[in-house]
């Protein structure tokens, strides 16, 4: 079995957060989805599980970051194209998120980031397989 990764973000409003997530292509597996929380399948081994803040509040003794004046972490999503990389920015950009900064080219590498309706930072990459090759 592959190691799986689920990461855990504290969201504001459970029903906002898997209607934006929605709309960029993604879907929710019900199995560990309830009221208080959705399992967001990002692909076969990676998953985000968005808490409502009083259920994550349950998991941890510190207090939870305010996404909107502090970075508590940045999810960065590969992408197979550049047309990809644009195309999961445009569905954040038109379900609601924000641009979290200019995208990024570098030829070999291209990038563009946003916000979520919580304020959590996701980047969404693209890079050449030929460099990547390269350095292997």
């Amino acid at each position: 079995m592959s190691t799986k990764i689920f990461v855990n973000l504290p969201v504001k409003d459970l029903a906002k957060s898997r209607d934006f997530f929605s709309r960029l292509g993604y879907s929710f597996n019900p199995q560990f989805s309830d009221e208080n929380s959705a399992c967001l399948v990002i692909s076969d081994d990676i998953f985000a599980m968005l808490l409502t803040e009083p259920f994550f509040k349950t998991f941890t003794k510190k207090e939870i970051a305010d996404s909107r004046t502090s970075t508590e972490a940045m999810i960065a999503l590969s992408a197979d194209s550049r047309a990809d990389v644009d195309e999961l920015a445009d569905k954040a950009l038109a379900a609601g998120g924000r641009a979290a900064g200019d995208p990024q080219d570098h030829g070999f590498m291209y990038g563009r980031s946003f916000y979520d309706l919580d304020d959590h930072h996701w980047e969404v990459l693209w890079m050449d397989p030929a460099v990547i090759e390269q350095q292997s």
